[in-house]
């Protein structure tokens, strides 16, 4: 899907979790898991068809420091994170329960340039990659490569792959080290701050990710959240070659 630059993200979700009609096209031979192009249909004709990345749980590799199974869940949680924040553009991504081989997470496809990724693009724009370290940052993102960041047609960032978020231990590990040591923008604070309100308990965004997340993964969310948002926090610096993945791209 060519979604432009404006779409509606909440129709986008009904359509992944509702239409009836799916149909593996193939898999994605570089994903580490189970990874399936579907295209998604009314078979009544009533609504366009609509591409989505399909990964089932029951496809995930057992990993040593991930729960086997539930590496769905954390891409809808950062779906949801993204969606309250209003940064960076995650493709709309849902649970779908029925679906060809199980339960997983369902997202919008996006028709990118492979050549343009984070370490093609020469630091710009500057500022959509510094929402996206943050993001990498408050997700406690351990895979952030190159090539999970997509640009479509318009020259629209997108950003995939969030499997390994969201881990109580630090795990970060990205490709983008650009803005280590810099604080955080004014412009970005009061979206951090309105993410702190929808996460406290009771709030809006804490009983959808508490259905995604473990009590004590949400717990260190929300304190990461708040060390964002403390005077003086900056952007973390890479601690060791573990910082970078591999491949970076």
């Amino acid at each position: 899907m060519a979604p432009g630059r404006s779409f509606d993200a909440e129709a986008v979700e009904e359509a992944l979790r509702g239409l009836p009609s799916i149909e593996l096209k193939g898999l994605f031979r570089r994903s580490s898991n189970y990874t399936f192009l579907a295209e998604l249909c009314d078979e009544a004709g009533g609504s366009p068809p609509l591409l989505a990345v399909y990964k089932p749980a029951e496809g995930e590799s057992p990993l040593w420091d991930f729960p086997t199974g539930g590496l769905y869940r954390r891409e809808v949680a950062a779906y949801e994170v993204a969606k309250q924040l209003g940064w960076p553009r995650v493709p709309p991504t849902v649970v779908r329960e029925e679906a060809p081989h199980g339960i997983g997470a369902m997202q919008m496809y996006v028709v990118a340039q492979p050549e343009r990724h984070y370490l093609a693009a020469a630091g710009e724009p500057a500022h959509v990659w510094i929402e996206v370290a943050l993001f990498d940052v408050l997700t406690n993102n351990a895979d952030r490569k190159s090539g999970h960041c997509l640009t479509d047609g318009d020259g629209l960032v997108w950003v995939i792959d969030h499997g390994l978020t969201f881990h109580v231990d630090p795990k970060l590990r990205t490709v983008i080290w650009d803005f280590a040591g810099q604080p955080l923008p004014p412009r970005l604070r009061p979206d951090l701050e309105r993410l702190a309100d929808c996460l406290s308990p009771g709030g809006p965004a804490a009983g959808r990710l508490g259905e995604l997340l473990s009590r004590r993964e949400l717990s260190v969310l929300r304190r990461r959240l708040h060390a964002m948002l403390q005077p003086g926090w900056e952007l973390p610096h890479p601690t060791s070659a573990w910082s970078v993945p591999w491949p970076p791209v």
